[in-house]
């Protein structure tokens, strides 16, 4: 059995350093910096940035041409509805690019989008305390 569980997204960088930036400037803290290697400690997992050839050798594959639109993302989620907007905002200070303004969802959640330089994508969301999927965040983020 392959255990469910998600403890580090790595982001294959062609610019490392300038990546790097643009997480710090997010205020995430940096937990290890390394030449050629740099992790953010965030709630419930790391985010790790190695350069994309490096990343592609380890794994015994090509590394991928820069995508043209969006393949996958990944989700911010906030605790209270008005911080998506703060949280855009944040993002486009630093330097991220806004692809979805904050709208209220037919789902009863506020979501935005934004993409950093190298264009991976988050999605920064609200979802209501009282839904399904508020649950299953819960359930995926306590404490063993």
């Amino acid at each position: 059995m392959v255990p469910a569980r998600l403890t580090v997204v790595t982001l294959g960088a062609r610019d490392l350093p300038s990546l790097r930036e643009f997480y710090t400037r997010l205020g995430w803290p940096l937990a290890i910096e390394m030449d050629g290697f740099a992790v953010f400690g965030l709630h419930g997992a790391v985010l790790a940035l190695f350069p994309l050839d490096e990343l592609a050798a380890d794994g015994h594959v090509e590394a991928a041409a820069p995508a043209e639109g969006i393949a996958a993302s990944l989700a911010i989620n906030v605790d209270e509805r008005d911080e998506v907007d703060t949280a855009l905002d944040a993002a486009r200070a630093a330097g991220g690019r806004v692809t979805k303004e904050p709208v209220d969802a037919d789902w009863g959640g506020r979501t935005a989008y934004f993409a950093d330089p190298e264009d991976n994508y988050w999605e920064i969301a609200w979802v209501p305390p009282d839904s399904s999927m508020a649950a299953a965040i819960a359930r995926a983020t306590a404490s063993a």
